[in-house]
């Protein structure tokens, strides 16, 4: 299978494509930051191609599946360099089991057998009757809770694990003015708004402290939910009902703890280009692969819209 389709500017590259084909392409050590949600057999079924991971048989022949992608992006990522997944805990996949399998356990410890070091572990946080509508999963029923509350569970937090490459990072990721912008829901304290921009000593920086404190907790319940990219238009018949793309906070937070303006960050599980199209907007070079055509030429619309004036950006992209 080649490249079905491809766009490549100065600001971006996105690739209709099997990402195991694309990413042995890519230069070693090239990559600073890479950021994804992993497709999984039996929580979700994106497409029906042979090359999906999310059709693999069961959860073991995922991991062996998975164990390439992870292998590719240490060899892509810049040494010291960061990988963040985006994951939660998924339900057993054996019918009629309410059990929970500890997906992000496994995702840690694939990662140390290729040479990562695991870093941080951010929960982010989901309003249960929210889940319970979207999902209509039993256990988060108030009535179960009525009938029997031992078979009463929890709307699981999403994870986002972060992965650092071995070796010394050789360009530091600098903020010499501390955290300019805040992607949450919280109102930043009025009297903290004229430190925005500080050029003075950076431990009076008190408007940077503050976004510090938020985004330095491991439990980020200001995180804007539905504060994601156009989706609905590329979904199929065939597609599972519940797709959500990645929140835009969740991608801007990474980039610019982990990532310096100007630098590559890659995404292998595009979707609808909501990395791509965040690493553009703040300033990066994003590179997408997407095998589903669908959800790629919805990435085109999307990621266009992140270099558009900005006067216009917000209307185009939810028009």
């Amino acid at each position: 299978m080649a490249v079905i389709n491809q766009e490549i500017t100065d600001q971006y590259a996105i690739y209709n494509a099997d990402a195991m084909e694309v990413m042995p392409t890519l230069p070693e050590n090239k990559i600073h930051l890479s950021i994804y949600s992993p497709p999984f057999g039996g929580l979700y079924h994106y497409s029906s191609s042979e090359r999906d991971l999310s059709n693999c048989k069961d959860y073991t022949e995922f991991f062996e599946h998975y164990e390439y992608f992870v292998k590719e992006i240490y060899r892509l990522t810049m040494p010291g360099r960061m990988t963040c997944v985006h994951c939660m805990d998924v339900p057993s996949g054996n019918s009629g089991k309410d059990y929970l399998v500890d997906f992000p356990g496994d995702i840690i410890r694939l990662h140390e057998k290729f040479g990562f070091n695991y870093i941080a572990r951010y929960s982010v946080w989901k309003e249960p009757l929210g889940v319970r509508n979207r999902t209509m999963a039993k256990n988060l029923a108030h009535k179960t809770i009525v009938d029997d509350s031992s078979r009463c569970s929890v709307a699981s937090a999403d994870y986002l694990l972060v992965f650092r490459k071995k070796g010394d990072n050789p360009v530091p990721i600098a903020h010499p003015t501390g955290l300019d912008s805040y992607a949450g829901s919280r109102e930043i304290p009025k009297e903290l708004l004229h430190y925005r921009n500080y050029t003075g000593k950076q431990t009076e920086n008190r408007y940077s402290h503050w976004i510090w404190r938020q985004y330095a907790s491991a439990f980020w319940d200001d995180v804007r939910i539905d504060r994601v990219l156009p989706y609905k238009e590329a979904r199929e018949q065939e597609d599972e009902k519940h797709v959500h793309p990645l929140q835009l906070d969740v991608i801007e937070r990474c980039l610019v703890l982990w990532s310096n303006p100007g630098e590559a960050v890659l995404t292998p599980f595009m979707g609808v280009g909501s990395e791509v199209y965040g690493a553009v907007l703040n300033g990066r070079k994003g590179v997408g692969i997407e095998l589903k055509t669908s959800y790629y030429n919805q990435a085109v619309k999307n990621v266009s819209a992140a270099i558009l004036p900005e006067t216009n950006k917000q209307q185009e992209l939810f028009a």
